[in-house]
């Protein structure tokens, strides 16, 4: 899979997997690690299913409708590339947590549902209800939480330099998987961050 590996300064902090959105590349949420936890070691995926053009990490037979068949394999796909990745660049597997947008939030909300251990934990931005059917597995997993953004169904991106304002909201609930202390009192004004997983 197309990527970009950034080591980071300090390899005892977990490994943050970037994984954008539809039409996004490996790219664009850097600056988002970077604001999340600037030292963290990042690998940041580009999705290898194109819709018109667009990057996406799996097919959708319609507008909110995902091919689940295609989620399962390509979630199995993602999960081998971080596993080998993590050979590679020498961080611990055991310690990966997510950064997902939309269609990135979806796959790695999948990973967490199909796959015992896949993270460490996740921050899920926008989800569309992945795999619904199975949600209540992933109420009872790790550490993570999901906001929907039904006023902004963008990324502010590094293209219109709205990264820090994602970030803080990101931090607002206070159980992000990387630490309390990452994240500041304002839950609710940051448009409505909701706890969905405890750790």
């Amino acid at each position: 899979m197309i990527h970009l590996f950034q080591e980071g300064e300090n390899k005892e902090l977990p490994t943050l997997l970037m994984l954008h959105g539809t039409g996004g590349d490996e790219r664009d949420l850097l600056p988002l690690a970077q604001l999340i936890s600037p030292a963290s070691p990042v690998l940041s995926v580009r999705g290898n299913v194109l819709e018109n053009g667009m990057p996406r990490f799996f097919r959708r037979l319609a507008e909110g409708v995902f091919d689940e068949e295609d989620l399962v394999r390509r979630t199995a796909e993602l999960m081998q590339f971080v596993d080998e990745a993590a050979v590679r660049y020498g961080f611990d597997r055991g310690r990966v947590v997510a950064v997902g947008y939309s269609n990135g939030a979806n796959i790695a909300a999948s990973m967490l549902l199909h796959h015992e251990q896949a993270l460490a934990g996740a921050i899920l931005h926008h989800p569309i209800g992945a795999a619904p059917r199975r949600q209540a597995a992933f109420v009872g997993g790790g550490a993570g939480f999901h906001r929907r953004r039904p006023d902004r169904p963008d990324l502010p991106s590094r293209r219109d330099g709205g990264a820090g304002r994602f970030a803080a909201q990101c931090r607002s609930c206070g159980r992000c998987p990387l630490g309390a202390d990452r994240a500041p009192a304002d839950a609710d004004r940051s448009g409505g961050c909701r706890r969905v997983v405890q750790g």
